[in-house]
């Protein structure tokens, strides 16, 4: 081909010189790729996005410090309370009245009637009751158990003679008068008849045959 291309532009001009045809061969690809590409044993990836991608270019020109609120951007602290200011029965400014004082108890309530121990005179305590159950002194006022009757058991009711029943059982109390912490006029209430509903009512935990062993004096019978 490339012969025929002299010939024929010989022909047409005899007088020139043919041209001298230059051959080139396109440059080789592996040298091209091999300058391209890096050999080594770095094993670190590359870096997400690319240093010089439009994201990374965004993020860098967006990217502030952050700013520190002073004390009058920050939320204000709440009101002070003005429960001190109020007065009961009277509303608050904020018209609620859910902490007001209900008027029905402005007055304070009736104190309750005291029922409960005296004060015994001194060496009549619990422990001067036990120590005098154990010295051996006649507490019972009779030498033999006896069977009481309901007009015996009334003849028993003073001071200085004082006779009560509990769940059938007959005790003297005369002794243990001023050792009764709520007092002997309370005792003396049951003196001469039978005291169990009133025991019942008023301490039922007291062990009274423990209290009263050494001063039991017989057992309820009818006449």
């Amino acid at each position: 081909m490339t012969s025929y291309l002299r010939n024929w532009l010989y022909a047409q001009n005899p007088t020139a010189a043919p041209p001298a045809i230059v051959e080139t061969s396109p440059p080789a690809l592996e040298d091209a790729e091999d300058t391209e590409t890096v050999h080594g044993d770095d094993d670190v990836p590359p870096a997400f996005p690319a240093l010089n991608s439009a994201q990374r270019a965004t993020a860098t020109s967006q990217m502030e410090p952050p700013r520190i609120l002073t004390d009058a951007q920050l939320m204000p602290p709440p009101p002070p309370p003005s429960l001190a200011t109020r007065r009961p029965g009277v509303s608050g400014s904020s018209g609620s009245s859910l902490l007001l004082v209900p008027t029905t108890t402005t007055k304070p309530p009736p104190k309750p009637a005291k029922k409960g121990k005296v004060a015994l005179a001194p060496g009549h305590g619990p422990l001067d009751w036990a120590s005098l159950k154990k010295s051996g002194q006649d507490l019972r006022g009779t030498d033999t158990l006896l069977r009481v009757t309901p007009s015996m058991l009334k003849e028993h009711r003073t001071r200085d003679d004082a006779w009560s029943s509990f769940s059938g059982k007959v005790y003297n109390l005369t002794a243990y008068l001023p050792y009764h912490p709520g007092g002997e006029k309370e005792l003396l209430r049951v003196a001469g008849r039978d005291g169990t509903k009133l025991f019942a009512a008023t301490h039922a935990w007291v062990n009274i045959d423990y209290m009263l062993d050494e001063c039991l004096v017989g057992f309820m019978v009818s006449e």
